[in-house]
């Protein structure tokens, strides 16, 4: 299973859901990153953590251990 935390700067994906048993699940749904999102991993940072998503033309910084509770396609 691909997650968010998989992607490379420029990837443009389609969020499958999100595994709601991770601790984060509430805030990441909360913050928009919900199933059928366009999302695009914007930048890194110099040591890959954290990340920077753009999620409905807002960008999010996530932990990497956080975006890996989104479920890509």
């Amino acid at each position: 299973m691909k997650t968010a935390a998989d992607l490379k700067c420029g990837d443009k994906v389609t969020i499958n859901g999100v595994n709601i048993e991770h601790p984060s699940a509430k805030r990441i749904l909360e913050v928009g990153f919900t199933p059928g999102q366009e999302i695009e991993l914007v930048n890194k940072s110099v040591f890959d953590d954290p990340i920077a998503i753009s999620v409905r033309g807002t960008v999010i910084a996530l932990r990497k251990s956080d975006a890996d509770c989104i479920i890509i396609s």
